[in-house]
């Protein structure tokens, strides 16, 4: 039996889970699960071939949030998932497991609701005005990343 951050964990063996179609640190979080021999489950749907060598990859069928769903069924407390899916962190968090997106954002209970409040008022202004789609991704948002990543393995350990 582990603890994080307060919570019990059951099993001794945290996995990172990762919503990999659109994933830009898939490189980044192998480097960090092989140091520290972390097993790493990886959910593409069926428009996505890959094999790292490492990862156990599942391929899905395309279909309404098949993957995320299929990734929370397998999720289980203490596990790290990796996602950029403001509803799969929610669902993650409510199986106390450990949402970070690709950016080093980490998902909590504190600022889940704040976040989907955003999202949902950024959809209605975007219905209603011509606004640019999110920055584009720097060299910073990956050293973030890794970093929050190593964090939250070390907070487990």
């Amino acid at each position: 039996m582990a603890f994080l951050y307060g919570i019990i964990i059951n099993g001794d063996n945290m996995r990172i889970m990762v919503d990999a179609d659109a994933c830009p640190v898939k490189k980044e979080i192998l480097k960090l699960a092989k140091e520290y021999n972390i097993e790493v489950m990886m959910f593409f749907d069926n428009a996505h071939v890959y094999d790292d060598g490492y990862s156990k990859v599942y391929i899905l069928d395309k279909g309404a949030d098949s993957v995320d769903y299929f990734l929370i069924n397998k999720t289980l407390a203490g596990d790290i998932v990796v996602t950029q899916d403001y509803g799969v962190a929610t669902m993650a968090l409510s199986k106390k497991a450990y949402p970070i997106n690709q950016n080093g954002l980490i998902f909590t209970d504190d600022n889940i609701l704040g976040l989907l409040n955003q999202r949902a008022f950024n959809q209605k202004i975007r219905r209603h005005k011509n606004m640019k789609g999110p920055k584009k991704r720097t060299p910073q948002d990956s050293t973030k990343f890794s970093l929050n990543l190593r964090n939250l393995i070390n907070s487990y350990l």
